[in-house]
Protein backbone atom coordinates (compact mmCIF):
# COMPACT_ATOMS: atom_id res chain seq x y z
CA UNK A 1 0.00 0.00 0.00
CA UNK A 2 2.83 2.49 0.87
CA UNK A 3 4.46 1.97 -2.74
CA UNK A 4 1.39 1.88 -3.93
CA UNK A 5 0.95 5.29 -2.50
CA UNK A 6 4.35 6.52 -3.79
CA UNK A 7 3.67 5.26 -7.26
CA UNK A 8 0.83 7.44 -7.13
CA UNK A 9 2.70 10.68 -5.76
CA UNK A 10 5.23 10.36 -8.49
CA UNK A 11 2.37 10.21 -11.29
CA UNK A 12 0.84 12.97 -9.74
CA UNK A 13 4.54 14.74 -9.88
CA UNK A 14 5.27 13.88 -13.34
CA UNK A 15 1.60 15.02 -14.63
CA UNK A 16 1.74 18.36 -13.24
CA UNK A 17 5.40 18.73 -14.53
CA UNK A 18 4.20 17.56 -17.85
CA UNK A 19 1.36 19.71 -17.97
CA UNK A 20 4.00 22.86 -16.94
CA UNK A 21 6.62 21.60 -19.19
CA UNK A 22 3.38 21.90 -21.94
CA UNK A 23 2.25 25.37 -20.96
CA UNK A 24 5.89 26.81 -21.07
CA UNK A 25 6.81 25.06 -24.73
CA UNK A 26 3.07 26.94 -25.83
CA UNK A 27 3.98 30.17 -24.27
CA UNK A 28 7.55 30.52 -26.02
CA UNK A 29 5.77 29.16 -29.47
CA UNK A 30 3.81 31.75 -29.24
CA UNK A 31 5.50 34.81 -27.58
CA UNK A 32 9.67 33.98 -29.75
CA UNK A 33 8.27 34.61 -32.93
CA UNK A 34 7.45 38.08 -32.00
CA UNK A 35 10.19 38.43 -29.86
CA UNK A 36 12.41 37.58 -32.84
CA UNK A 37 10.16 40.01 -34.95
CA UNK A 38 10.59 42.73 -32.56
CA UNK A 39 14.31 42.61 -32.76
CA UNK A 40 14.46 42.57 -36.55
CA UNK A 41 12.52 45.80 -36.55
CA UNK A 42 15.84 47.52 -35.28
CA UNK A 43 17.87 45.67 -37.75
CA UNK A 44 20.34 48.11 -39.60
CA UNK A 45 20.93 45.78 -43.05
CA UNK A 46 19.53 46.00 -45.97
CA UNK A 47 18.18 42.69 -46.22
CA UNK A 48 17.42 39.45 -43.91
CA UNK A 49 20.57 37.96 -42.57
CA UNK A 50 21.50 35.99 -39.49
CA UNK A 51 20.14 36.37 -36.59
CA UNK A 52 20.85 38.87 -34.25
CA UNK A 53 21.94 41.65 -35.93
CA UNK A 54 25.10 43.41 -35.79
CA UNK A 55 23.59 46.90 -35.64
CA UNK A 56 20.65 48.44 -34.68
CA UNK A 57 18.39 51.97 -36.43
CA UNK A 58 15.16 53.37 -36.95
CA UNK A 59 15.57 53.23 -40.48
CA UNK A 60 12.37 50.32 -41.02
CA UNK A 61 10.49 52.05 -39.00
CA UNK A 62 11.35 55.60 -40.09
CA UNK A 63 10.40 53.80 -44.00
CA UNK A 64 7.53 53.17 -42.80
CA UNK A 65 6.01 56.54 -41.88
CA UNK A 66 7.68 57.84 -45.19
CA UNK A 67 5.76 55.52 -47.57
CA UNK A 68 2.63 56.89 -48.83
CA UNK A 69 1.40 53.54 -49.94
CA UNK A 70 1.32 52.31 -46.24
CA UNK A 71 0.18 55.43 -44.68
CA UNK A 72 -2.98 55.27 -46.72
CA UNK A 73 -3.02 51.99 -46.09
CA UNK A 74 -2.91 52.63 -42.77
CA UNK A 75 -6.10 55.03 -43.19
CA UNK A 76 -8.07 52.63 -45.23
CA UNK A 77 -7.73 49.94 -42.83
CA UNK A 78 -8.63 52.25 -39.68
CA UNK A 79 -11.78 53.73 -41.61
CA UNK A 80 -12.91 49.77 -42.46
CA UNK A 81 -12.46 48.52 -39.26
CA UNK A 82 -14.22 51.01 -37.17
CA UNK A 83 -17.22 51.05 -40.46
CA UNK A 84 -16.89 47.30 -40.25
CA UNK A 85 -17.38 47.02 -36.47
CA UNK A 86 -20.01 49.43 -35.44
CA UNK A 87 -22.51 47.59 -38.47
CA UNK A 88 -21.41 44.34 -36.97
CA UNK A 89 -21.48 45.11 -33.36
CA UNK A 90 -25.32 47.11 -33.23
CA UNK A 91 -26.42 44.01 -36.12
CA UNK A 92 -25.10 41.17 -33.62
CA UNK A 93 -26.34 42.55 -30.80
CA UNK A 94 -29.80 43.13 -31.96
CA UNK A 95 -29.58 39.42 -33.34
CA UNK A 96 -28.63 38.46 -30.56
CA UNK A 97 -31.23 39.81 -28.72
CA UNK A 98 -33.78 38.40 -30.32
CA UNK A 99 -32.63 34.69 -30.46
CA UNK A 100 -31.94 35.20 -26.88
CA UNK A 101 -35.28 36.42 -25.75
CA UNK A 102 -37.59 34.16 -27.97
CA UNK A 103 -38.31 30.62 -28.79
CA UNK A 104 -39.73 30.02 -32.43
CA UNK A 105 -39.50 27.44 -34.91
CA UNK A 106 -36.38 27.52 -37.26
CA UNK A 107 -34.51 29.72 -34.32
CA UNK A 108 -31.60 27.47 -34.35
CA UNK A 109 -31.44 27.59 -38.42
CA UNK A 110 -30.91 31.16 -38.25
CA UNK A 111 -28.37 31.19 -35.30
CA UNK A 112 -26.78 28.82 -37.28
CA UNK A 113 -26.83 30.97 -40.27
CA UNK A 114 -25.48 33.90 -38.26
CA UNK A 115 -22.57 31.96 -37.02
CA UNK A 116 -21.89 30.19 -40.32
CA UNK A 117 -18.96 32.51 -41.95
CA UNK A 118 -16.79 31.32 -38.57
CA UNK A 119 -16.86 27.97 -40.28
CA UNK A 120 -16.47 29.11 -43.96
CA UNK A 121 -12.86 29.43 -45.32
CA UNK A 122 -12.28 32.91 -45.78
CA UNK A 123 -11.34 32.56 -49.44
CA UNK A 124 -14.18 31.31 -50.32
CA UNK A 125 -16.07 34.64 -48.15
CA UNK A 126 -14.05 36.67 -50.40
CA UNK A 127 -14.71 35.30 -53.74
CA UNK A 128 -18.40 34.53 -53.20
CA UNK A 129 -18.95 38.59 -52.06
CA UNK A 130 -16.71 39.65 -55.13
CA UNK A 131 -19.76 37.92 -57.26
CA UNK A 132 -22.41 39.29 -55.09
CA UNK A 133 -21.09 42.85 -55.37
CA UNK A 134 -20.64 42.75 -59.41
CA UNK A 135 -23.87 41.31 -59.41
CA UNK A 136 -25.41 44.37 -57.49
CA UNK A 137 -23.20 46.44 -59.63
CA UNK A 138 -21.63 47.47 -56.77
CA UNK A 139 -17.83 48.80 -57.78
CA UNK A 140 -16.83 50.40 -54.93
CA UNK A 141 -13.81 49.30 -53.43
CA UNK A 142 -14.54 50.81 -50.17
CA UNK A 143 -18.15 49.54 -50.34
CA UNK A 144 -17.08 45.88 -50.92
CA UNK A 145 -14.72 45.68 -48.29
CA UNK A 146 -17.29 47.23 -45.37
CA UNK A 147 -19.62 44.29 -47.11
CA UNK A 148 -17.19 41.83 -46.79
CA UNK A 149 -15.78 42.75 -43.11
CA UNK A 150 -19.17 42.89 -42.17
CA UNK A 151 -19.91 39.23 -43.29
CA UNK A 152 -16.89 38.31 -41.14
CA UNK A 153 -16.99 40.35 -38.08
CA UNK A 154 -21.24 39.83 -37.18
CA UNK A 155 -20.49 36.27 -35.89
CA UNK A 156 -18.20 37.19 -33.59
CA UNK A 157 -20.27 39.99 -32.51
CA UNK A 158 -23.36 37.56 -32.29
CA UNK A 159 -21.32 34.86 -30.08
CA UNK A 160 -20.33 36.90 -27.69
CA UNK A 161 -24.01 38.71 -27.37
CA UNK A 162 -24.85 35.36 -26.67
CA UNK A 163 -23.26 34.61 -24.42
CA UNK A 164 -23.36 37.53 -22.11
CA UNK A 165 -27.20 37.16 -22.19
CA UNK A 166 -26.78 33.34 -20.98
CA UNK A 167 -28.69 33.13 -17.13
CA UNK A 168 -30.36 36.72 -17.74
CA UNK A 169 -33.74 36.67 -16.42
CA UNK A 170 -36.81 37.91 -18.51
CA UNK A 171 -38.54 38.58 -15.16
CA UNK A 172 -36.05 41.44 -14.25
CA UNK A 173 -37.28 43.31 -17.62
CA UNK A 174 -41.12 42.25 -16.85
CA UNK A 175 -40.76 43.66 -13.61
CA UNK A 176 -39.37 46.85 -14.71
CA UNK A 177 -42.29 47.16 -17.26
CA UNK A 178 -44.87 46.46 -14.29
CA UNK A 179 -43.54 49.41 -12.36
CA UNK A 180 -44.83 51.35 -15.42
CA UNK A 181 -41.42 51.66 -17.73
CA UNK A 182 -41.95 51.30 -21.56
CA UNK A 183 -40.84 48.59 -23.05
CA UNK A 184 -37.68 50.51 -24.74
CA UNK A 185 -36.95 51.55 -21.40
CA UNK A 186 -36.64 48.74 -19.77
CA UNK A 187 -34.61 47.41 -22.59
CA UNK A 188 -32.42 50.40 -21.88
CA UNK A 189 -32.10 49.81 -18.08
CA UNK A 190 -32.19 46.20 -17.42
CA UNK A 191 -31.30 43.98 -20.85
CA UNK A 192 -28.79 46.49 -22.09
CA UNK A 193 -26.35 46.98 -18.97
CA UNK A 194 -26.26 43.05 -18.67
CA UNK A 195 -24.98 42.50 -22.19
CA UNK A 196 -22.50 45.36 -21.89
CA UNK A 197 -19.37 43.43 -21.74
CA UNK A 198 -20.42 40.57 -24.44
CA UNK A 199 -20.92 43.92 -26.67
CA UNK A 200 -17.96 45.28 -25.71
CA UNK A 201 -16.34 42.08 -26.18
CA UNK A 202 -17.60 41.28 -29.43
CA UNK A 203 -17.01 45.04 -30.92
CA UNK A 204 -13.10 44.53 -29.74
CA UNK A 205 -12.86 41.11 -31.65
CA UNK A 206 -14.65 42.34 -34.43
CA UNK A 207 -11.94 45.56 -35.05
CA UNK A 208 -8.97 43.30 -34.32
CA UNK A 209 -10.37 40.92 -36.92
CA UNK A 210 -11.59 43.60 -39.25
CA UNK A 211 -8.09 45.42 -39.18
CA UNK A 212 -6.17 42.23 -39.71
CA UNK A 213 -8.23 40.55 -42.52
CA UNK A 214 -6.24 39.54 -45.95
CA UNK A 215 -7.76 36.68 -47.17
CA UNK A 216 -11.64 38.39 -48.18
CA UNK A 217 -9.72 42.04 -48.56
CA UNK A 218 -7.38 40.60 -51.34
CA UNK A 219 -10.76 40.16 -53.53
CA UNK A 220 -12.74 43.11 -52.75
CA UNK A 221 -9.92 45.79 -52.98
CA UNK A 222 -8.52 47.78 -56.31
CA UNK A 223 -5.21 49.06 -57.05
CA UNK A 224 -6.63 52.56 -55.39
CA UNK A 225 -8.04 51.67 -52.09
CA UNK A 226 -5.86 48.91 -49.92
CA UNK A 227 -5.91 48.02 -46.78
CA UNK A 228 -2.43 48.55 -44.48
CA UNK A 229 -2.45 44.21 -44.73
CA UNK A 230 -2.59 43.81 -48.50
CA UNK A 231 -0.63 47.11 -49.11
CA UNK A 232 2.14 44.93 -46.87
CA UNK A 233 1.58 41.63 -49.16
CA UNK A 234 1.93 44.14 -52.34
CA UNK A 235 5.26 45.60 -51.30
CA UNK A 236 6.52 42.18 -49.84
CA UNK A 237 6.31 40.31 -53.22
CA UNK A 238 7.89 43.06 -54.94
CA UNK A 239 10.79 43.88 -52.27
CA UNK A 240 10.93 42.04 -49.25
CA UNK A 241 12.38 43.84 -46.51
CA UNK A 242 11.68 44.85 -42.73
CA UNK A 243 9.14 47.51 -42.67
CA UNK A 244 6.96 44.68 -42.17
CA UNK A 245 8.60 43.65 -38.94
CA UNK A 246 8.39 47.45 -37.51
CA UNK A 247 4.77 47.62 -38.70
CA UNK A 248 4.33 43.72 -36.89
CA UNK A 249 5.52 45.31 -32.96
CA UNK A 250 4.26 48.96 -33.53
CA UNK A 251 0.91 47.06 -33.98
CA UNK A 252 1.53 44.56 -31.13
CA UNK A 253 2.53 47.24 -28.75
CA UNK A 254 -0.64 48.72 -29.29
CA UNK A 255 -2.13 46.27 -28.33
CA UNK A 256 -0.75 45.11 -24.96
CA UNK A 257 -1.09 49.15 -24.30
CA UNK A 258 -5.06 48.36 -25.10
CA UNK A 259 -5.22 45.25 -22.83
CA UNK A 260 -3.28 47.01 -20.03
CA UNK A 261 -5.36 50.07 -20.10
CA UNK A 262 -8.89 47.89 -20.09
CA UNK A 263 -7.21 45.94 -17.38
CA UNK A 264 -6.22 49.20 -15.20
CA UNK A 265 -9.54 51.04 -16.18
CA UNK A 266 -12.19 48.09 -16.71
CA UNK A 267 -10.72 45.10 -15.41
CA UNK A 268 -10.26 42.57 -18.33
CA UNK A 269 -12.91 40.08 -15.96
CA UNK A 270 -15.49 43.06 -16.65
CA UNK A 271 -14.42 43.96 -20.22
CA UNK A 272 -14.69 39.97 -21.81
CA UNK A 273 -14.89 37.34 -18.56
CA UNK A 274 -18.84 38.67 -17.02
CA UNK A 275 -21.93 40.12 -18.30
CA UNK A 276 -23.86 37.32 -17.01
CA UNK A 277 -26.94 37.89 -14.59
CA UNK A 278 -25.90 35.95 -11.32
CA UNK A 279 -28.38 35.88 -8.43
Amino acid sequence: MRWQRRWQAFGDGAAGALVLLLIIVTVLFLVLPIGVSFILSFDDREFIGAFPPEKFSLRWYHSFWQNPGYLDGLVVSIELAVLATAISTVAGAAAAFVLAETRWRGRGSVEMLFLSPKFVPTVVIGFSMLGFASAAHVFDAFTRLAMGHVVITIPFTVRATLASLVGNRRSLGEAAISLGATPWRAFLDIDLPLARTGIIAGALMAFVLSFDEVAVSIFLTDAYTQTLPIALVAEMRANLNLTVAAVSTVFTTIAVVIVVLLDRTAGLDNVIGKGMYRG
